[in-house]
């Protein structure tokens, strides 16, 4: 590594990408994996549709409560 670097031509935000959408990776358990793929292969959907389902209803509970 040097001890100094020349930034003089670099372009400040040249990547930055304001729209830019990130999915950042969810890690599950193995038992609520093994549920959720259970019911994905039930209601032939993607595991992703089950775990947001089952999200979007613990935020109507969770809005419910306050």
């Amino acid at each position: 590594m040097r001890k100094e670097y020349d930034f003089s031509k670099g372009e400040r935000g040249k990547f930055f990408r304001p729209d830019l959408k990130l999915n950042i990776p969810i890690y599950l358990d193995e038992e609520v994996s093994i549920f959720i793929e259970k019911i994905a292969s039930k209601k032939g959907v993607d595991r992703s549709s089950v775990v947001n389902e089952l999200l979007k209803g613990d935020i109507k509970l969770a809005e419910a409560m306050e």
